[in-house]
């Protein structure tokens, strides 16, 4: 993914320039009275799935919890979470786990070259809470326990070959998983208040059976230089993993993860933010920060699962908040994309794009009933910017 720097001066729904400034070094801005659409223009009404969309947008509903996936024999999972899309052959596979304790795991809906289904199936069964996770570029799933002393289990999104446990990843309350294929590592976030963020280096790049986890090293502030120090004990007992290496920086309730060009993003819940790690230059910062927006107005709360499309767009989603995916442009825009109406006991999560950009799945993890049992999994097609 080519991408310009961006996510130095978030501003609510308008680019930095209409300030004249940037808004996270420090200054604080009103929220003007109104605030910019974004690239894609205003949202229009909800359409009959409850969703607003901008012009040229539309929505379908591929997947109920607890009923069979159309066209198919599969009984899709409750409380829907994180998910990643992969190609196969002309068609592509949508990934999503289950957060549900116990019995989590994860289920997979296969579409043609058309976006027709044509399968669904179970990729992972028997493990607990399964929240976010990631992608890994020999296309495998990185399904991650939400729970104390959680594994990350190595998933197939074709459900040939099982699922694999992968204790060396370190046992915590892991939520979402980032692999860079430059530096050979999988970056790893935490869902506790006082939570680290990892990442984990493969003894074979490629194969995730043995490597050495580190943890972040920095200052208290929010921005400055990283480092990083090897976790003694991975599986975290008697002591966790957090408390093992003095100095580690804490990051409060660790939730998506996104890398792309040499930068790794990642939503904090606890302070709503969106932290930026430049991994060429070991230096962070923050990408967004609502609390820099006095006056209300700010588009994006309840940051949760994020993802990014091939123009270089970040999309983040909500837990909660206004029940919106918002995106963040290479401008410094930050605006909704969608918003999900009649849901607000819900949380949105998986948002993940179709190989070629022009599909973006997610999931409404407990819909209207406000139930693990009432998740929603959706697709939205448009002219996304590509």
């Amino acid at each position: 993914m080519e991408r310009r720097t961006f996510l130095r001066g978030a501003v609510v729904g308008t680019s930095a320039a209409a300030f004249g400034g940037t808004l996270m070094r420090g200054a604080a801005y009103a929220a003007p009275a109104q605030p910019g659409a974004g690239p894609y223009g205003a949202l229009g009404a909800a359409d009959a799935n409850g969703i607003m969309l901008p012009a040229g947008f539309t929505s379908r509903v591929i997947a109920r919890s607890g009923q069979t996936v159309p066209g198919t024999s599969y009984t899709w999972h409750n409380a829907p979470d994180g998910g990643a899309c992969y190609a196969d052959g002309a068609g592509w596979i949508y990934v999503s786990n289950s957060e549900v304790n116990p019995s989590g795991g994860a289920g997979a809906v296969r579409f043609d070259s058309s976006g027709s289904i044509t399968s669904a199936y179970r990729i992972l069964s028997g493990t607990r809470q399964n929240c976010a996770g990631g992608k890994t570029p020999w296309n495998t799933w990185l399904s991650c326990e939400e729970v104390s002393l959680g594994y990350v289990y190595e998933a197939d999104p074709w459900g040939v070959n099982a699922a694999v446990q992968r204790p060396a990843m370190g046992r915590f309350k892991h939520e979402a998983a980032a692999a860079d294929p430059v530096r050979r590592a999988v970056y790893l976030t935490e869902d506790e208040s006082d939570g680290c963020f990892y990442r984990f280096l493969p003894a074979t790049w490629g194969n995730l059976s043995s490597g050495t986890l580190q943890v972040l090293k920095a200052g208290s502030g929010t921005s400055g230089s990283f480092t990083w120090q090897n976790v003694p004990d991975p599986d975290g007992s008697p002591t966790a993993t957090r408390n093992q290496v003095s100095g580690a920086k804490r990051f409060n309730g660790g939730e998506g993860c996104h890398y792309a060009n040499d930068t790794v993003w990642f939503t904090t819940k606890g302070d709503n933010r969106v932290w930026q790690l430049n991994l060429s230059s070991n230096t962070y910062e923050l990408a967004y920060d609502d609390s820099l927006v006095v006056g209300g107005g700010a588009p994006l709360t309840g940051v949760d699962n994020v993802t990014g499309s091939s123009f270089g767009d970040l999309y983040v989603a909500e837990d909660g908040g206004s029940m919106e995916i918002c995106v963040i442009t290479p401008d410094d825009v930050v605006a909704p994309f969608l918003r999900i109406t009649g849901q607000s006991s819900s949380e949105i999560c998986g948002p993940a794009f179709s190989p070629a950009g022009s599909r973006l799945y997610f999931s409404s993890q407990r819909g209207t009933t406000g139930s693990s049992s009432g998740g929603i999994t959706y697709e939205v097609t448009g002219p996304f910017r590509t």
